[in-house]
C-alpha cells in the first residue's frame, strides 16, 4: 500500500503552520471581543442605552464564554478539535456580524445585544480547549511551552492592535463597519483552520515521515498522555485530580490579575495617575505588548528547561517563577509615585505574568491527552472566573481602599497562584491514574 506521506530528509513544519494559524485565530477573537468596548457609547446612542444597561451588554460575552469552557473543552474531545475550532471561529464570525446587524429601532434593544453577545461568548468558548485538545495529538511535549507560547501571543497581539484598527475603522465607516470587518476576518481565520488542519497527524497529506516519527515517538513516552487513540477519561479522575485544581486554582490567580490589565488599566491611567487620553492609551498598551513578547519567551525558556531539567522544573518552576516575579512587579509598580514609571513597572508585571501562561496550557495537555479539552476548559474557567471577579471587585476596592489596594490584592493573588505550582506533578498523566484506579479494582 502506497503511503500518502511525503518523504522529507528532516522533520517538516506542517505542525508550526498550525499553531501559527490558531494563533491568528485566537488574535481575532480578542478583536471579536474588545470591539465593542470602543465602539460603546456610538452603541449606546444608537439604542438608548444608559451605562448600567451597556455594561449588561458588555457583560453578557464573559458570562457565556465562562460557563461554556468546560462543554466546549468536552465537544472538542468528543468531536475532533478541528472541526469545533473551525465551528468556534465561524460562529464568532456570524454572532459579531449580528451585533451590527441589529436595526436602531428594534424592540427589546437590551435584550437582544446582550444575548447576541451572551452566544458569541458560547461560540468562542471552544477555541482554546479545542486548541489544547489538537495540540496533545500534534505538539510533542518538549515543543509545548513554545507553540502555546506563540498562540497565547495572539491574545497580547489581538487586544494590543483592537483599539486603533476598531478605532480607524469607526472613524472611516462606522461602528457597524468594524464588527463587519472582524467578521469577515473571523470567517477567513476559520476557513483556513479548516482547510489547513486535521485531527491527527497521521491524517495530514503533508507531513512528512520524519515529523510523523517525531510526533509519535515523544507522545508515546512514559508519563505523557497519549491524545491520539483511546476512550476519553471518565469525570471521576479528572474531577477527583489534585494536580487539576491545582491548575484551575492557580489559573484562577492569573486570570485575575491579567484582566486587571484588559479592563481597568486606562482607566487607572487616566483617572488615578492623571494622564491624558493619548499618553494613557499608549501606556496601557504596553501590558499587552509585554503579555505577547512573555508569552512566546517564556514559552520557549520553559521547552529548553524541560529538556535539560525534566519537565517539573521546565513547566512548573516557569510557571512559579513569571507568578512570584509577576506579584514583584505588581506590588512594586503601583507604589511607584511617576505615573510612566509605574506604568513601565506594571507593564513588567504583566510580561512576567505570562511568562507562565504557556505553562499552564502545556500541562494541562501532558496531563489530559484525549481529554485535554475538557481538563483545560475547566482549568480556563477558572481564569474566566477570576477575570469576572477582577470586573467587579476592582472599582469597589479602589473606591474603598485606593487603587493600590486593588494592585496589592492582585499581588497576593499572583503569590498564592505562584505557590500553587509547587504542588502540581506534570508527569501524572490522567490515563496512567485511571488505569491504576481500575487495575486496582
Amino acid at each position: 500500500m502506497k503511503s500518502n506521506h511525503v518523504p522529507l530528509a528532516r522533520p517538516g513544519r506542517i505542525r508550526w503552520l498550525l499553531v501559527v494559524t490558531i494563533a491568528i485565530v485566537g488574535a481575532i477573537s480578542f478583536l471579536d471581543r474588545v470591539n465593542i468596548s470602543v465602539a460603546g457609547a456610538l452603541i449606546a446612542h444608537q439604542f438608548r442605552l444608559n451605562d448600567p444597561q451597556l455594561g449588561l451588554v458588555f457583560g453578557g460575552f464573559p458570562l457565556g464564554y465562562m460557563l461554556f469552557q468546560i462543554p466546549g473543552g468536552w465537544l472538542a474531545d468528543r468531536f475532533g478539535p478541528r472541526r469545533m475550532l473551525a465551528f468556534g471561529a465561524l460562529w464568532s464570525a456570524a454572532f459579531t456580524s449580528l451585533t451590527a446587524s441589529a436595526p436602531s429601532g428594534i424592540s427589546h434593544a437590551l435584550m437582544v445585544l446582550w444575548s447576541v453577545r451572551f452566544l458569541l461568548g458560547v461560540g468562542e468558548a471552544v477555541i482554546y480547549p479545542a486548541a489544547n485538545r489538537w495540540q496533545a495529538s500534534w505538539i510533542p511535549s518538549r515543543e509545548r511551552g513554545l507553540a502555546n507560547g506563540i498562540i497565547f501571543a495572539g491574545v497580547g497581539t489581538g487586544s494590543a492592535f483592537a483599539p486603533p484598527l476598531i478605532t480607524a475603522i469607526v472613524v472611516r465607516a462606522g461602528w457597524q463597519a468594524s464588527f463587519q470587518v472582524c467578521a469577515l476576518l473571523g470567517l477567513g481565520t476559520g476557513l483556513a483552520w479548516w482547510w489547513l488542519a486535521r485531527d491527527r497527524p497521521q491524517d495530514h497529506s503533508r507531513v512528512g515521515v520524519l515529523e510523523l516519527n517525531l510526533i509519535e515517538q515523544e507522545i508515546a513516552e512514559p508519563g505523557i498522555a497519549h491524545g491520539t487513540d483511546g476512550a476519553r477519561l471518565p469525570w471521576r479522575v479528572i474531577l477527583g485530580s489534585k494536580n487539576v485544581w491545582s491548575l484551575t486554582f492557580s489559573y484562577f490567580c492569573f486570570g485575575y490579575t491579567a484582566f486587571i490589565f484588559f479592563s481597568w488599566f486606562f482607566i487607572y491611567l487616566t483617572r488615578e495617575r492623571g494622564l491624558n487620553l493619548k499618553a494613557g492609551a499608549l501606556y496601557a498598551a504596553l501590558p499587552l505588548v509585554a503579555m505577547a513578547v512573555g508569552s512566546s519567551g517564556g514559552g520557549l525558556v520553559a521547552d529548553a528547561i524541560a529538556q535539560r531539567a525534566g519537565r517539573w522544573w521546565g513547566r512548573c518552576g516557569v510557571g512559579f517563577l513569571g507568578l512570584a516575579l509577576a506579584a514583584v512587579f505588581v506590588l512594586l509598580g503601583s507604589a511607584v509615585h511617576a505615573a510612566s514609571s509605574a506604568a513601565l513597572v506594571l507593564a513588567g508585571g504583566a510580561g512576567a505574568l505570562y511568562l507562565a501562561q504557556s505553562s499552564y496550557w502545556a500541562v494541562s495537555a501532558d496531563l489530559g491527552g484525549t481529554s485535554s479539552g475538557t481538563l483545560s476548559g475547566l482549568m480556563n474557567m477558572g481564569a474566566q472566573l477570576g477575570g469576572a471577579l477582577t470586573a467587579t471587585f476592582t472599582p469597589v476596592i479602589a473606591g474603598r481602599l485606593g487603587w493600590q489596594a486593588s494592585f496589592v490584592v492582585a499581588a497576593i493573588l499572583c503569590a498564592l497562584g505562584a505557590v500553587t505550582w509547587l504542588a502540581v506533578r506534570p508527569d501524572r498523566a490522567l490515563a496512567s491514574v485511571s488505569s491504576q484506579v481500575q487495575r486496582s479494582h
